[in-house]
């Protein structure tokens, strides 16, 4: 679990690191791909030390998983799943850590070099790269079909490049020309050959998008259609840039690192300030879609601070005052929806979302804000 103590730090969950970044040269951000493991620690903690700036790695555990992978005392942690973090507040960046779940990107700086960088003054941001995440894209077919085509080398498995319909449906849904597929509908498409995907998703006398589009390869393109999806499909792409920058550094590319502000699917941040009847709202402890229990929001009162805010019955909350409640029982987020006696900020999600996310493989989308 995460704790925080403003004088000792946060105790991090048990992570792993996908790879190693040996190799790179001193004074650059180095990347660390991390999985989250259920019985061990992670090996660190994260500091705001009175004195020092940036967001501090401290307490490397000797032997630990980050010691091992070459994470350092001192190191100054700029980067959270693509995010640039070193001016925020410390608080905040330990719930974006928080909130990943069981995978998280991290970039760091050695402490050194990221004090002369500020020293001089220098945007640490321009360090970084400006685009590490792939996108999850939810597309929806017209009457020409999804707007995208596949292709790929005969017996080469999970190589799979899409051509993409100008104005197309996948276009629209935030789909790079060019870009390579890496699930469909929440399944890896790594194992597939081309062969099998087609068989997979091709329905006869359905087509892709038609013609006139060049591939975007010298691979021959086939046209794509989703059984068992209707008129919807979701795909996880990443463009030739992010793919080249994981497979230099040998690192996965994970559904929960990827980019999510192109889909319909958002959650709701609610403001409310308690009126002379309360919030005007009943918070009901029940089973989520995934089988874990969850907390919901119910018996929204008309005219009230909470259907002012924009709450709709049936949403599940994910966190309070910038707080993920993953963690927290029934008795507990009630405490915290408390704290303040005269106002509270809620993060939502309505049920047609929470549905989206389980089925990807999100439990919790807080992780996604871009904020």
């Amino acid at each position: 679990k995460f704790e925080f103590n403003p004088k000792d730090g946060i105790d991090n969950p048990a992570l792993s690191l996908a790879e190693d970044t040996a190799g790179e040269g001193e004074g650059e951000p180095r990347f660390y791909l991390l999985s989250k493991g259920s019985a061990e620690t992670f090996g660190f903690c994260l500091h705001e030390e009175l004195g020092c700036r940036g967001h501090i790695i401290r307490q490397v555990e000797l032997g630990g998983l980050a010691q091992r992978r070459g994470l350092q005392d001192g190191d100054r942690l700029l980067q959270v799943n693509g995010q640039f973090v070193d001016h925020m507040d410390h608080r905040k960046v330990v719930q974006k850590i928080k909130a990943s779940g069981n995978q998280v990107l991290l970039a760091v700086l050695d402490g050194d070099s990221y004090e002369a960088a500020k020293d001089l003054g220098r945007d640490l941001s321009q360090m970084l790269p400006t685009d590490i995440r792939p996108r999850l894209c939810h597309v929806t077919r017209d009457k020409s079909g999804f707007g995208f085509s596949v292709s790929g080398p005969e017996g080469m498995k999970g190589t799979f490049q899409l051509s993409v319909q100008q104005d197309g449906p996948a276009e629209r849904a935030g789909v790079p020309p060019g870009s390579w597929l890496l699930e469909l509908n929440g399944a890896s498409v790594r194992s597939y050959s081309q062969t099998q995907l087609a068989r997979k998703v091709h329905a006869p006398g359905m087509g892709g998008w038609g013609t006139g589009v060049s591939n975007v390869t010298e691979y021959p393109a086939f046209p794509i259609q989703i059984k068992q999806s209707g008129s919807k499909v979701t795909l996880l792409v990443a463009s030739s840039a992010v793919e080249e920058f994981y497979r230099l550094r040998g690192l996965q590319i994970m559904a929960t690192l990827a980019d999510t502000s192109w889909l319909p699917f958002k959650v709701r941040e609610l403001h409310m300030v308690k009126g002379p009847a309360g919030y005007g709202f009943l918070l009901k402890e029940d089973d989520c879609i995934s089988g874990a229990i969850g907390q919901f929001l119910w018996d929204v009162d008309a005219g009230l601070p909470a259907e002012q805010a924009g709450m709709k019955e049936g949403d599940r909350l994910l966190a309070v005052n910038g707080e993920s409640i993953e963690e927290l029982d029934h008795q507990q987020t009630v405490l915290r929806i408390r704290a303040h006696d005269d106002q509270v900020t809620l993060l939502v999600i309505d049920p047609a979302g929470d549905e989206f996310y389980q089925s990807v493989g999100f439990g919790n989308p807080v992780w996604s804000l871009p904020g």
